[in-house]
């Protein structure tokens, strides 16, 4: 359930954040800002949804995670292929988020 959470968290910071990026460097309307905001918000709730025992160690995992959505975002949204260096570090952190996800702790 947690990659789930985290892949729809990483959609809604991409969107928040994109909106502002589109009323400020594409020309949009201000408008564009009302949803972002309520994309952030949602993002922030979906990533506090998540139960590995601390915050921090959230953000830390929900990293990877955020680092491969964005190249994905990248491609379907702003029609540029990521190339291989990109594929290859999406892979090191979505590894990286694993093991921080999903190691065994003691307590």
């Amino acid at each position: 359930m947690s990659i789930l959470i985290y892949i729809c968290a990483a959609l809604a910071e991409i969107a928040g954040c994109f909106s502002l990026w589109a009323w400020w460097r594409l020309d949009a309307s201000p408008l564009w800002i009302i949803p972002g905001l309520l994309s952030l918000v949602l993002f922030a709730w979906l990533l506090a949804l998540v139960d590995t025992g601390g915050a921090g160690r959230t953000y830390a995992a929900y990293g990877g995670v955020y680092i491969a959505a964005s190249l994905c975002w990248l491609w379907l949204a702003e029609g540029v292929r990521p190339d291989r260096w990109d594929a290859v570090g999406a892979a090191i952190c979505l590894a990286g988020a694993a093991v921080i996800l999903f190691a065994p702790r003691t307590a």
